[in-house]
């Protein structure tokens, strides 16, 4: 159930901790946000960070692209789109390639239309995520055994 943003109090901690999320396409972890805003905002906490971040996710301004390296990672950016996941180097990349074959596009526009499975399952969201190597990896590795 989402929260409506209107319905909660504003704060320079909160606003920043969001707009810092939305500022960036690195799909930060809590930890990031806080290292990023403790000089400029006296008296911010990790625990601020985290209390925030759940608030925006219940509310529907961040998504949780899921854990990487053992930590939660964000993004500002709330329409569904796939993710890649380096498994090397742990970046998250929106990966938004026309490239992905016909028959998943057809799968995932047929999923958007569902909301009703015959299971009985209500189906509001979808997260795609491909894992494999960046091409700074890829690229690393071929020097490596070159």
């Amino acid at each position: 159930m989402s929260i409506a943003n209107a319905d909660r109090k504003h704060s320079k901690k909160r606003d920043a901790i969001l707009e810092r999320i939305r500022s960036t396409t690195s799909h930060p972890g809590a930890q990031w946000v806080y290292d990023q805003l403790k000089s400029d905002i006296p008296g911010l906490s990790l625990a601020t960070v985290y209390r925030n971040i759940n608030l925006f996710r219940r509310e529907g301004s961040v998504i949780s692209v899921g854990v990487v390296d053992g930590e939660e990672r964000f993004d500002g950016r709330v329409a569904p789109h796939p993710h890649f996941v380096c498994d090397c180097c742990g970046r998250v990349i929106d990966y938004d390639a026309p490239e992905l074959p016909a028959e998943f596009s057809k799968i995932m526009e047929n999923l958007k239309n569902l909301s009703h499975t015959q299971d009985g399952f209500v189906i509001d969201y979808r997260k795609t995520v491909f894992s494999g190597l960046c091409a700074e990896c890829v690229h690393k590795q071929v020097k490596t055994t070159a």
